[in-house]
Parts: C-alpha cells; structure tokens; sequence
C-alpha cells in the first residue's frame, strides 16, 4: 500500500494557520500609552506600515504594560518617535497559545527588530566586550 492514504492533521498548522488569519483581521492602532487592555496576548508593532515586531503579554504582564514600555522605549530617542507607529494586538487566554502565537507571528512574518536588543531580552547584555545593542545603535538616547 502506498503511504498517499495517510492522514496526519498537523495541529500547529491549522493554528498557526488560523492566528495569522485572525491577526491580519484586526485593525491597527496609533501606538500610544494605553492603547490595549490589561489582559495577556500577542502584539506587534509596525514602523510605517512595516511590521517590524512581535511580542507577547503573559504572567505578569499585560498587552497594556508591554505596549507601554514600547512606547516608553521610543520616547527620547533618535531617529524614531512614537507616532511613526501603530500596533495590533489579540487577546489570547491560555499561557500555552500566547506563547504559539508569540511564534506564529516571529515565524511568519520574520521582524527586522526581532532579536534586535528591542525587546526585554537584549542578546549579549553583560558579556565583555558587548556595551550595546543593536536597535541601541540605530536609534541611540536623545541626549
């Protein structure tokens, strides 16, 4: 018998499949301070139309403080501004599927400030010899 006859349903596809679907549905927001609620979920953030980051909200954080420290991040420095960026969000219960979705998204959409030093986790911070960051070069403290 050939193996043409199998049926193996790929869970993560489907998902994936369906989070991308859902995301893409939402409407984009000016970035601002309080633009998403104090629930966990998923967020990305667009630089002139560009999506250039994804995130999540879960534990103890939520969309509202993570959007908020983005903005708070922006404010003061060179070469960018809060207002040159929108965000969409969604509201997801389960620890486990923010985390997926965290990964759908960085997987499907491969943002440019992934991994950049944007985030919380700055790749590198405290080894010698690495003093900054990546997106810390490219959009340094307005001094």
């Amino acid at each position: 018998m050939c193996d043409r006859h199998e049926f193996v349903f790929e869970f993560d596809k489907a998902y994936n499949h369906q989070l991308i679907e859902k995301f893409e549905a939402n409407p984009e927001h000016p970035l601002t301070p309080d633009v998403a609620p104090r629930l966990k979920g998923v967020y990305a953030l667009y630089r002139h139309g560009n999506l250039v980051y994804a995130g999540k909200a879960l534990g103890n954080t939520t969309l509202a403080g993570r959007l908020g420290d983005h903005y708070r991040k922006m404010s003061g420095r060179r070469g960018i501004h809060p207002n040159e960026m929108t965000c969409r969000f969604l509201i997801i219960e389960s620890d486990w599927f923010v985390r997926a979705a965290e990964d759908a998204l960085i997987q499907h959409y491969s943002p440019a400030w992934q991994g950049s030093g944007f985030g919380r986790h700055v790749p590198g911070r405290g080894r010698p010899g690495i003093r900054l960051s990546r997106w810390e070069v490219d959009f340094p403290l307005d001094q």
